[in-house]
C-alpha cells in the first residue's frame, strides 16, 4: 500500500491522491490533528461539566501513542489524502475481531478510529474520498462492515456520514463516576 491512487476531479476541485503511512510518518499528522482537536472542543462543550477536556499539545501526545501502537498491527491503515502535494486530511483504520451477536457482521470489523479534514477543505470531496479509499482497501481484506464514531452535537458529521451509507448502530453514553464533574 505504498503507492498513491489518484481520484477524479471533482467540479473542478484538483484532485486527491493518497498515501500511506508507516510509524516513523506518524509525526506528519501532528497539524492535521490539531484542527480535529479544536473541532471537537467546539462540537462538545457540552461535554465539559462531566468530562476533563485536555490542551491540543496533550492531546497529540497521547493520540500519538495510541496511533504508534496501532500502527504496529499489521493490518492497521493510516492513509493521508492530499491535493497538490499538501496534506488536507487523514483517517486511521484499525481491524478488530468482532463479536457475533445479534447481526451478522462478518469476523471482522474495521474502525475509523479517525477521520478528519481540514476546515477549508471540508466539502470538497476529501472525507468522501478517504472513506472510498477505505472501503477499497478493507474491502480487499475480505471486511464487510467500516464502523465509527461521531460527536452526538456534530449534526454536520453525522449527516455527512448517513450521506455517506452510515447509520446509527450503538450510542455511547458518558458518566464520570463518583464526583459531579470534569474537573473533580
Amino acid at each position: 500500500m505504498e503507492t498513491s491512487l489518484a481520484t477524479k476531479p471533482r467540479g473542478g476541485v484538483p484532485a486527491l491522491r493518497f498515501r500511506y503511512l508507516n510509524p516513523g510518518d506518524v509525526d506528519e499528522l501532528a497539524g492535521l490533528w490539531a484542527a480535529l482537536h479544536e473541532r471537537h472542543e467546539s462540537t462538545a462543550p457540552h461535554l465539559e461539566d462531566i468530562i476533563t477536556r485536555v490542551n491540543a499539545d496533550e492531546s497529540w501526545r497521547r493520540r500519538r501513542a495510541q496511533y504508534l501502537a496501532w500502527l504496529h498491527e499489521p493490518e492497521t491503515l493510516a492513509v493521508v489524502a492530499e491535493r497538490e502535494g499538501v496534506s488536507v486530511g487523514y483517517a486511521m483504520v484499525t481491524i478488530r475481531e468482532n463479536q457475533q451477536g445479534s447481526w451478522d457482521r462478518g469476523s471482522r470489523v474495521a474502525v475509523v478510529q479517525t477521520l478528519a479534514v481540514l476546515p477549508d477543505h471540508v466539502g470538497t470531496g476529501v472525507g468522501s474520498g478517504l472513506l472510498d479509499e477505505l472501503r477499497s482497501q478493507v474491502g480487499a481484506m475480505g471486511i464487510h462492515d467500516l464502523e465509527l464514531t461521531a460527536l452526538a452535537t456534530s449534526s454536520e458529521d453525522i449527516r455527512f456520514f448517513e450521506q455517506e451509507g452510515f447509520r446509527p448502530f450503538v450510542t455511547t453514553m458518558v458518566s464520570r463516576i463518583g464526583g459531579f464533574g470534569g474537573h473533580d
